[in-house]
């Protein structure tokens, strides 16, 4: 059987962020921290992700505006900062991570991938020693990445992003959110951002 308490316990400890973890097998929930309990909302979170078209999902009462949903992952984020979802799966596990506000969620995802490689008897999708580094990176059956080689997870992230740019609820919506509410610190930040992406692309 499984050690889902070390492998809850690995990822917790790895990305701090993840403050809450539930482990399914089908729509069942095997494991789950104390502190977290979607079971009033797993059928409809398993629904979304196997239909790989839900523009949003809904646990404990919080909307998460979905960014990315594939067969193998799901990233879903509060438009209202109230955190974000990350979840990873294979043909047995999933595992569904709540990330804090204001938390990486792209790191989080990864040692969810990570998490759920200690479950599987499979090859890990992530090796426990990759770095995100271009050079240094391992995936799967372990080349090295380097030369022109594209790490695929960065990519990956990347198709994400622009994913979430083009989403009405996902950049837009926060932009305006922060907009409408004056937030000065947030507006100052996304100037910033706006000149350093001018900077890189020569615009």
């Amino acid at each position: 059987m499984p050690d889902y308490e070390a492998a809850v316990n690995y990822l917790i400890s790895s990305e701090p962020s993840v403050i809450a973890v539930a482990i399914l097998a089908g729509r069942e929930i095997v494991y789950s921290t104390d502190n977290w309990d979607i079971s009033a909302d797993v059928g409809r979170l398993v629904a979304a992700w196997s239909s790989m078209n839900a523009q949003f999902i809904m646990i404990s009462g919080v909307k998460y505006s979905m960014l990315q949903c594939t067969a193998e992952r799901i990233t879903a984020m509060s438009i209202r900062g109230e955190g974000s979802i990350v979840g990873a799966k294979d043909e047995d596990h999933k595992i569904i991570s709540y990330v804090e506000p204001d938390g990486p969620m792209n790191l989080a995802y990864m040692e969810t991938a990570r998490a759920l490689a200690k479950l599987s008897s499979k090859a890990a999708y992530i090796s426990e020693d990759a770095s995100l580094g271009a050079k240094a990176t391992q995936i799967g059956g372990g080349v090295p990445a380097g030369g022109a080689h594209v790490d695929p997870v960065l990519k990956s992230e990347i198709q994400s992003f622009l994913e979430w740019i083009k989403d009405a609820d996902g950049l837009a919506g926060y932009i305006n959110y922060y907009l409408q509410q004056n937030n000065t610190q947030i507006i100052s930040e996304l100037s910033k951002i706006y000149a350093e992406l001018r900077t890189i692309f020569g615009v």
